[in-house]
């Protein structure tokens, strides 16, 4: 995406960033929360950093 949240979320997770951004993208097109959701984690990254 944009804002480098599955990047940093792959990180912390330890998971493949390729998984996190079909996750995002289900989520967004299915039920329409992963547009938010994605929002609250960039907002959490400015301030974990």
């Amino acid at each position: 995406m944009l804002l480098g949240v599955s990047q940093w979320l792959s990180h912390k997770l330890k998971i493949d960033v390729t998984i996190i951004r079909a996750g995002f993208v289900i989520a967004v097109l299915i039920y329409g929360t992963g547009l938010m959701a994605y929002l609250i984690l960039w907002v959490a990254m400015q301030f974990s950093e």
